[in-house]
């Protein structure tokens, strides 16, 4: 998330800065992926199945869960859990509403007789890859089967990483269940989103595929793209916050270690205006890692990806944080709303000590947590309704007066151009009138 410009800032101090860069992990990525990719295209099910026996040590009968086991996985959630999940579910559901409220099918006159429009028709069939590896994100079904859903997408499939030597955890099974999931498929990682784009395991092939994951995961779907639509590409995740000496190091610190933890690939930031902030966040940092029980992840990530940096000033700060371009971004200082107004950059903001990003990973805000990571917040939000939705646009001219004023000035820029069949059926209407 550290660039090299923020890096080479004369006028930053960093108390920490990432130790290990991405460049070599990311072309082994790529190449490992393009193989299976590859593979799973030209061996299909036969492939299917080795990975997964391989990667996901798995080799049931058939990938997609059955009624049954959809059913029995309810019962074996805690009663607690349900009901906090069925919670952020309404919550989630409520925004994802109102935000479809906003987009309207649209038409109007743009000139005498000449009416443009578009109509927001749904994509067909999604796929929504739901992680369960390390640990399972029990409120993804929620961001990518739900949302969908409420877009007025047709079929949703889901696939999620089986346990070792079993089956999906059954809080993600009910989750995606409680989502509106139509079918969900024991398969994880990159051969999960090639089952959805070729149709592989049972499924039919979707028309886009959507979720977060793991670097192969982003990387497969970066490859898949064009094959299949894809919602972002969200890798590890990342955190920034910017605080100043009004925010409390503890709960600053809790932060950061709150998105370490999700994998060692992690980028964490913290850009502060207060250099005593920064150092007590530090040694806050190394207090909280010695009790908590992710440390070994969390850690790493710390290690190698964390940045602790000193701005002179606001407006330094608030423009350090544009460039990180972070997935979540966190504001504690003693003016929040004035860094809300100034920032563009960023996945999802959180305003205020109150707000951290847990409480938009577990759904309980209602916003979508499958937010661009890598610097792509510069030229994509995060994933919505919207993103399910093609505004196809139409055109039609009304009467012949309409028709004979465009036809005059295609005939014209046509001749310009040189492209005499442009030209032509321009001319062809324009004669249709005259006679």
């Amino acid at each position: 998330m550290i660039t090299r410009r923020l890096l080479d800032d004369e006028e930053l101090l960093f108390l920490k800065r990432p130790e290990a860069g991405r460049e070599e992990e990311d072309a082994a990525v790529a190449i490992r992926v393009s193989e299976m990719l590859l593979d799973l295209e030209c061996d299909g099910e036969r492939a299917l199945r080795r990975y997964a026996r391989e990667l996901d040590g798995w080799d049931g009968a058939a990938f997609e869960l059955t009624r049954e086991e959809i059913a029995a996985a309810e019962h074996q959630v805690d009663e607690r859990v349900r009901e906090h999940l069925q919670r952020s579910r309404e919550r989630v559901e409520t925004f994802a509403l109102a935000q479809r409220g906003t987009l309207t099918d649209l038409e109007l006159e743009v000139a005498p007789g000449v009416v443009a429009g578009h109509r927001l028709v749904p994509v067909g069939r999604v796929g929504a890859y739901l992680p369960a590896g390390r640990f399972p994100l029990l409120a993804s079904a929620f961001m990518t089967v739900l949302v969908p859903k409420v877009a007025g997408v047709d079929t949703v499939v889901a696939c999620a990483p089986p346990q070792r030597g079993g089956t999906v955890h059954p809080s993600v099974v009910y989750a995606a269940s409680l989502s509106g999931a139509d079918r969900i498929f024991a398969i994880g990682g990159v051969q999960a989103l090639a089952a959805m784009a070729f149709g592989l395991g049972g499924m039919d092939p979707v028309d886009m595929v959507v979720g977060a994951g793991n670097a192969y995961v982003a990387e497969a779907k970066r490859q898949l793209y064009g094959r299949v639509g894809i919602d972002l590409l969200a890798g590890p995740s990342e955190i920034a916050i910017i605080a100043d000496d009004s925010a409390e190091p503890e709960l600053v610190a809790a932060d950061l270690l709150g998105q370490a933890e999700h994998g060692p690939t992690s980028p964490v930031a913290l850009v502060t205006t207060s250099e005593d902030l920064g150092r007590a966040v530090r040694a806050e940092v190394a207090r909280q890692l010695e009790d908590l029980a992710t440390a070994e992840v969390a850690g790493a990530a710390w290690r190698d990806r964390g940045a602790i940096i000193v701005a002179p000033d606001r407006e330094t700060a608030a423009a350090v944080s544009d460039e990180l371009a972070p997935e979540h971004l966190e504001v504690q200082t003693g003016d929040d709303a004035w860094f809300h107004a100034r920032l563009r950059n960023y996945g999802s903001i959180f305003l205020g000590a109150r707000a951290t990003v847990a409480f938009s990973d577990k759904g309980a805000t209602g916003t979508n947590h499958v937010l661009p990571t890598g610097h792509a917040a510069r030229y994509t939000g995060g994933l919505s309704v919207a993103r399910f939705l093609k505004p196809l646009t139409y055109q039609r001219i009304d009467h012949d007066g309409a028709q004979a004023s465009i036809a005059q000035a295609v005939v014209a820029i046509s001749a310009e151009e040189g492209l005499a069949a442009h030209g032509a059926t321009a001319a062809k209407r324009l004669a249709r009138v005259a006679s």
